[in-house]
């Protein structure tokens, strides 16, 4: 039964990161889905639907590393204090709520990704060959876009989670994202 939840979660989250909207054939083969001998077709939109629970672990695991990853980036390469810190902020936050999530996934039986997806990955490698204001405003712009996303991402697994401790750890760290989300936001009118 873990397997056929497996295999649709990963089925529905790579149906998520392909869609913007419609419909779309997922019969892909990186490290966040699982191939298949048939196609599926999963309806997406832009609305946060609730995800099994092993599919919103893996979107909130490779969140969570983006989140590291490019924290230290801000930290190294922000212009502006305000960057570099909120930057630290991310690579404690989200470093702490990264080894929850690990301890849950392995107190389950869950594998999560090892690494960044390919829309995380390209997103880090923009920010990268930035610096100065222009990295500022990009990875500001960047962590607002994600926050939004995870903040409703958390919100919809807290509130209607079937795995107790995955619903537990969404709705402890829904107020942290909402948090950060408060403060990018402050930072990016200062940009302006």
């Amino acid at each position: 039964m873990k397997n056929i939840n497996l295999l649709f979660a990963a089925c529905v989250t790579a149906a998520t990161f392909q869609a913007c909207s419609g419909n779309k054939t997922v019969s892909t083969t990186d490290s966040t889905t699982v191939k298949t001998d048939s196609t599926t077709t999963v309806k997406a939109d832009s609305s946060v639907a609730a995800l099994p629970d092993t599919a919103f672990a893996s979107k909130a695991a490779v969140g969570g590393m983006a989140e590291v990853a490019l924290g230290k980036m801000a930290a190294a390469k922000g212009a502006s204090q305000e960057v570099k810190d909120f930057g630290g902020m991310m690579v404690m936050d989200h470093g702490k709520a990264n080894e929850e999530l690990k301890a849950i996934a392995q107190k389950e039986k869950l594998t999560l990704p090892a690494g960044l997806d390919a829309e995380h990955q390209a997103k880090s490698d923009s920010l990268s060959k930035l610096s100065g204001k222009d990295f500022d405003k990009a990875y500001v712009a960047a962590m607002v876009e994600g926050h939004k996303k995870t903040l409703a991402l958390m919100q919809t697994e807290a509130s209607g989670g079937k795995d107790a401790n995955l619903k537990a750890f969404a709705a402890k760290n829904a107020p942290v994202v909402q948090h950060h989300l408060d403060e990018i936001t402050k930072i990016q009118a200062g940009l302006k």
